[in-house]
């Protein structure tokens, strides 16, 4: 049993991920569109600064629908399993979805257009479009979203299938929306903040690792032991150091949200990244995806020839 099942999620693995890089994100009635209307009426009828509250709303939002996934996916036959755990991943991914958003920052760069590079940017990072530097911040997104939108959905899909690359993308999903130190989300946000926290631990170091061996191992591995702790995030920390190292790029440092600078420690080592480094942050993503695959296969052909 073991073996097939190592098999079947290789099978998936591939497959969804196939699917998401053909396809990309549904245009119309994705999921996740449906859940952010959601939890904007959950957050409006629950709303207090009490972590309670917040912790009440997180389990409102996340534990119905992961444990309906989980249970529909025990009821099914095989098959029918199957094809539902699919497509939890597929909608869990957004592999493409990155490639989509980023790819626009280097070709205006490559064009010589600043501004409009700008206004991409602005587009997925949270600061001020005026003062943002695109290339390195493109690349930021490029190496975080690696962990969040990738390796943690197939991370929780190896360990719980569909159910659970469900959890991870909606409680990554509550983090984003949820999960800031301002005055309105200290509180209420907290519990979304901390359980993808406790969820993105060991998916965020696989990634790093991941990182570390498909650039130079040395300089991500000493970026990441050095760097990552001063980081504020304990898993964006080792994901963006050790991608910023296996790149040998310098990241980091002061960025301004909304109208006021805020400093950042520096990551990585090396030149400071232009246009063409947003498409090496790209492959470095595509390259753990191989490699991810590469290792699901090698176990589930390992389990079956023991």
């Amino acid at each position: 049993m073991p073996a097939r099942r190592s098999a079947v999620t290789a099978v998936l693995m591939a497959l969804a991920l196939a699917a998401d890089w053909v396809f990309g994100e549904p245009r119309r009635g994705h999921p996740l569109v449906a859940f952010g209307r959601i939890t904007r009426a959950v957050e409006r009828r629950l709303y207090a600064p009490r972590r309670g509250h917040g912790a009440f709303a997180v389990a409102l939002l996340v534990l119905p629908p992961t444990l309906l996934a989980a249970a529909a996916s025990a009821a099914l036959s095989p098959l029918a399993a199957a094809a539902l755990n699919l497509a939890l991943l597929y909608f869990a991914l957004g592999h493409r979805s990155l490639h989509d958003h980023v790819w626009p920052i280097g070709a205006a760069l490559t064009a010589g257009d600043t501004d409009a590079a700008r206004q991409f940017t602005a587009g997925i990072v949270s600061r001020d479009a005026e003062a943002i530097d695109p290339a390195p911040a493109a690349i930021e997104s490029v190496l975080e979203n690696g962990n969040d939108g990738v390796f943690g959905a197939l991370f929780w899909f190896v360990i719980a299938g569909g159910a659970g690359a469900l959890a991870f993308r909606l409680v990554n999903t509550l983090d984003a929306l949820w999960g800031y130190r301002n005055p309105r989300f200290a509180q209420f946000g907290w519990a979304a903040a901390k359980l993808d926290d406790y969820m993105n631990w060991l998916p965020a170091r696989l990634t790093a690792l991941s990182y570390a061996l498909l650039g130079n191992t040395r300089s991500a591995l000493n970026c990441w032991r050095h760097q990552a702790p001063l980081w504020d995030s304990p898993n964006a920390g080792p994901v963006m150091a050790a991608g910023a190292g296996a790149l040998q790029l310098r990241l980091g440092g002061a960025a301004r949200y909304d109208g006021q600078w805020r400093p950042r420690p520096a990551l990585g080592c090396g030149a400071a990244p232009v246009a063409a480094d947003i498409a090496r942050a790209l492959r470095l993503v595509r390259g753990g995806v191989w490699l991810w695959l590469a290792l699901a296969g090698g176990i589930a052909l390992g389990l079956r020839c023991a």
